[in-house]
């Protein structure tokens, strides 16, 4: 298994400490359980914001942080020990391993968060608390805010209330050398997954034995699984965006385009290659591929500090609508398919988003001005275009109906460039080729 050291939470809890403003308090709490069906849940996944202020791994608990207030800094609330329940559901940490082995200054059992709460945030004059981001909790806090400001005692609870997410969202948008590190053991995680599927997928095989092959090396390498819910789509069904039936034939001269990134220790990479099942690109596959490849080479090599993500994909739709005109796709000068976005009908979806804790990950992409924000060191985004002419697209040229194809990479800002985090992962149409021969 991946992890990060336990230090690193710590790390994580100072620095925000250190941006909270005086007598302030910061809450947020993780998902519950989620029902499947009748009985049987859903496999569980830590809320985002709580895990990346602890690592605290199971359900229904609170984390607490609180700056020059009297007593403790981090308060955790979780589940209680239940020998009973144990026995269904597994060993708790409860409130002891609360503290031994997560680091909090003081635990409480959840069962508790409506007396304690409010003793604990009563004199804070700020609290950081999601409101509209798990309605499911809102209650408990409402409750513990309500009965504070009705008290006679002088202390009437927190005067302002902020955005935690939006605060802990600039934390989370530049990534540490430690977490860049269990990024990378992601990305060669899911590089074997892809590599496998490349290697292995054949006609007549089905989407889903591809799915469970790349689901297969993910988990046997020790990531979490899936950062999201896998993308296995052959021929037509590659033009479907967020295609996730992954339940069709592969069939004999059809391209597969596979978009899966691991889950490591809570972070996730995102990475799609497009490749032949027979083995060999076809000539007009391979001119299409290379349009995209181009597009995505280009913005890559465009990545720096400074540069915006509308640079980068104002550059992918200029480099992919000249290439749309010459394979015979677009008709008219490039300047005004842009203007009209004609180009839009192939290539329908930004060029990037932010990558981390989330596969589309916290991180403001306007500044308060409402100005692009500039790349920065530290940051982590995609770069994936693509083109996808429609199965029914009777304008389209013959030979390029119902090819979808999207290249994408992880990239790293850098103080000098850039780090293509999922370089390793075959993308050219000889490296592909070469792998399947």
């Amino acid at each position: 298994m991946h992890r990060l050291d336990p230090n690193e939470y710590l790390r994580r809890r100072t620095r925000i400490l250190d941006a909270m403003p005086e007598g302030s308090a910061l809450l947020v709490p993780t998902n519950p359980e989620r029902n499947r069906s009748n009985d049987t849940d859903y496999r569980f996944r830590p809320a985002s914001d709580f895990y990346y202020l602890c690592g605290f791994p199971e359900p229904n608990a609170w984390a607490l942080l609180r700056k020059s207030l009297e007593g403790p800094s981090f308060v955790l609330f979780v589940q209680p020990k239940d020998p009973e329940r144990e026995v269904w559901t597994g060993i708790r940490s409860g409130v002891t391993g609360a503290v031994e082995c997560y680091g909090a200054d003081e635990a409480h059992s959840v069962e508790e968060i409506s007396s304690k709460l409010g003793p604990l945030i009563e004199t804070a004059e700020r609290l950081f608390f999601s409101f509209g981001h798990q309605p499911e909790h809102e209650p408990q806090i409402t409750e513990v805010l309500r009965k504070l400001r009705r008290g006679r005692k002088g202390a009437l609870g927190p005067s302002a209330i902020e955005d935690a997410a939006a605060f802990l969202a600039e934390f989370r948008l530049f990534k540490t050398e430690a977490e860049l590190d269990l990024m990378r053991a992601g990305a060669a995680i899911t590089d074997e997954a892809h590599r496998a599927a490349m290697t292995q997928c054949r006609p007549g095989m089905n989407e889903y034995e591809i799915d469970a092959l790349i689901e297969y090396t993910f988990r046997r390498r020790g990531a979490w699984g899936p950062a999201y819910t896998s993308i296995v789509g052959g021929g037509a069904n590659a033009c479907i965006l967020h295609y996730i039936e992954n339940n069709a034939a592969l069939r004999e001269g059809d391209l597969l385009l596979i978009d899966a990134g691991a889950e490591v220790d809570g972070f996730a990479l995102d990475i799609t290659r497009t490749s032949p099942i027979s083995g060999k690109f076809s000539p007009a596959q391979a001119d299409l591929y290379q349009a995209v490849l181009r597009s995505q080479e280009e913005a890559i090599a465009a990545t720096r500090p400074g540069t915006t993500l509308s640079d980068i994909h104002d550059g992918v739709v200029r480099s992919l609508t000249a290439s749309m005109v010459d394979l015979g796709l677009l008709d008219g000068a490039v300047d005004d398919l842009i203007e009209t976005g004609a180009y839009r009908r192939f290539y329908m979806h930004k060029t990037s988003h932010w990558l981390g804790a989330d596969v589309h990950d916290a991180g403001r992409y306007k500044l308060s001005s409402g100005a692009d924000r500039p790349l920065e060191p530290g940051m982590v985004l995609t770069i994936e275009p693509g083109i996808y002419v429609a199965p029914d697209d009777e304008l389209a040229p013959q030979a390029l109906r119902g090819i979808g194809i999207r290249i994408e990479d992880d990239i790293l800002v850098t103080e000098g460039g850039y780090e293509n985090l999922t370089l390793a992962t075959p993308k050219t149409i000889a490296d592909i080729e070469a792998l399947r021969s």
